[in-house]
């Protein structure tokens, strides 16, 4: 009695489609119907009604087509949280440096982890980021506004607005703003170093 109540409540709270969750992995798999049911030692026309929600299988039906399909039980009914896709200026993590007379804006939370590091990065005139030891990766930056000179080594670039930068950062480095106008940049550090 207790196995048929859980099925009903489990059935009720994954009224979610079944059938759509069902037919993506079999085609994720590239199985046909008919090759399912086949695997599975069902008919090509209940795999048809599964996948339109017009029919449950049994639990027992469930787990062998689950099997075929290379999950388990609990796999198929667990939530994945749903990944941001966009952020907003409330998700946003600054830092302001008053020596240094930078804001430094993290736009994506917890990029660390992540192949990369975007940020914007505002310079008051005369302003500068702090000096970066040379590290592996790559380093990406576009002007929004202003004009800025990067410090790669010995040698020192400008770029203004609408320009973008580009650098592996086997030197020492470090981006400063103009004296009149400062800058904001959007600045993307692959591996994360921000």
């Amino acid at each position: 009695m207790f196995i048929f109540t859980f099925t009903i409540i489990v059935s009720r709270r994954t009224v979610m489609d079944i059938g759509k969750k069902l037919k993506e992995l079999r085609i994720a798999k590239d199985l046909t119907q008919e090759e399912l049911a086949d695997r599975a030692e069902l008919s090509k026309g209940f795999i048809s009604q599964l996948e339109r929600d017009l029919t449950s299988p049994s639990i027992a039906t469930l787990v062998d087509l689950l099997q075929v399909l290379g999950t388990t039980i609990n796999e198929f009914f667990s939530e994945d949280p749903e990944e941001q896709i966009v952020f907003h200026d409330e998700d946003y993590f600054e830092k302001i440096d008053t020596d240094l007379k930078n804001k430094t804006e993290w736009i994506i939370p917890n990029a660390q982890k992540n192949m990369m590091e975007p940020i914007r990065l505002t310079l008051e005139p005369g302003g500068s980021t702090y000096l970066d030891v040379p590290h592996e990766g790559e380093e990406f930056g576009y002007v929004l506004k202003g004009s800025i000179k990067i410090h790669v080594g010995k040698k020192v670039y400008g770029a203004k607005k609408g320009e973008a930068f580009y650098f592996t950062p086997h030197s020492e480095h470090y981006i400063e703003g103009s004296r009149t106008t400062g800058a904001v940049i959007i600045w993307v550090s692959t591996p994360p170093s921000f």
